[in-house]
This record gives C-alpha cells, sequence and structure tokens, in this order.
C-alpha cells in the first residue's frame, strides 16, 4: 500500500472546482448502503478522529484552534469537527501518553511524542483506510450532481451579495432580488416535496 505524505492528504484536488476553500454547506454527509443511501452527521466514525489528529501534529505542532481549522482547511470547507470533539480527544492522546502539552502565550500547544510517533506508524493502513472513505465521501459532497449543486449555489450567493454591497442596501434592485429569491426558495421546496417519480415531469403548479 501506498502512505501519503501530501499536506492536504490527497483530498485538495476535489475542491478546484468550487474555489478556495470549497462552499461550506451545513449538511450531514452520504455514504453507500445496501439498498440505498444514507446520510452521517459525522465525517469520521467514532474513535478514527484521534488518528487524524496525530497526522496533523506530526505535521507540526498545534493549538486545538489550530487543528480544527487545519482539518476544516483539509475537508475543504466541507466539514468542520466540533471544540467538543477535538478538545476530548486531545487530553485523551494526553493521557496515553500520544501528546503532551506545552503553555506557549497562554495556550496548549500540542505536540506529538515519541510513544504517539509510533503508534501513528503502527496504525498506518488504518489512517490510510479512513483517508480513503473520506475521500469517496467528500467526492459525493464536492463532484458529480452534488458538486453541480454546490458550484450553482455558490455562484448565486457570490453574484447576489458581490452587486448588493456595490449598489447599495437602497438600490431599488434589491427589493426585486429578494422577492426572486422569496420565489425561487418557495420553488426549490416545493420540488424537494415532489415524490422522486415526478423528477424532471416539469412544475407542480
Amino acid at each position: 500500500m501506498t502512505h501519503r505524505h501530501r499536506d492536504d492528504w490527497g483530498l485538495g484536488d476535489l475542491f478546484g472546482a468550487c474555489g478556495p476553500g470549497g462552499f461550506n454547506f451545513a449538511w450531514g454527509f452520504g455514504g453507500p448502503k445496501a439498498g440505498g443511501r444514507r446520510r452521517r452527521s459525522q465525517m469520521f466514525e467514532s474513535g478514527e478522529i484521534k488518528f487524524v489528529i496525530l497526522r496533523l501534529l506530526k505535521e507540526k505542532p498545534r493549538h486545538g484552534y489550530e487543528i480544527i481549522k487545519a482539518l476544516e482547511e483539509r475537508m475543504g470547507g466541507h466539514y468542520t469537527p466540533s471544540a467538543g470533539t477535538v478538545y476530548p480527544t486531545l487530553q485523551l492522546l494526553e493521557d496515553q501518553g500520544y501528546v503532551r502539552a506545552v503553555e506557549t502565550d497562554g495556550r496548549k500547544v500540542y505536540h506529538i511524542t515519541p510513544e504517539g510517533d509510533r503508534f501513528l506508524d503502527d496504525n498506518r493502513d488504518v489512517l490510510d483506510e479512513i483517508l480513503d472513505r473520506v475521500r469517496d465521501t467528500l467526492h459525493d459532497v464536492a463532484g458529480g450532481s452534488m458538486g453541480e449543486l454546490n458550484a450553482a449555489f455558490a455562484r448565486l450567493a457570490g453574484l447576489t451579495y458581490k452587486q448588493a454591497w456595490r449598489r447599495g442596501p437602497d438600490h431599488p434592485a434589491v427589493a426585486r432580488v429578494v422577492e426572486i429569491l422569496r420565489r425561487a426558495t418557495e420553488e426549490i421546496e416545493r420540488e424537494w416535496e415532489r415524490p422522486a417519480t415526478e423528477a424532471g415531469s416539469g412544475r407542480s403548479d
């Protein structure tokens, strides 16, 4: 098996079409399941985040917020771990002797220990399997029809806000655009409520 050492872990090439950092939707992540699709509220399964955090600390020491932002960057903006996940995991890794915290400028900066480095090396196949699955999950979001939805929404948001800020809140077009967006929202809501068998059959008005 080929082990990865790229800083983006091979995930960055998924997001080039979405612009810098991708476009962050607050959705769950889908994954394959026999007989259909399933949605996941978390990117990583229980106990997996510790391997990913250790991989980040192997690159360089980081404090907790830096770990959160680094993971968000690796995932192209499509996933941000919660502080409630990252900090307890760091405490667990410290208790296990895999990381040590050094007080720097009033903040705890975490360093991987030799024991943590050995643990990560012993489990590099596990980490590769995690990253392979994450890549597949993110591909469902960033590629195919979901990628098209992502790009279309990003273009709409970018155009709308750019022009609104340029023209100012008192420009008469702002009110008209608000009404257009309201109608579009109502039409999108109706579309999601339509049975799948009616997809592509035209508007249901």
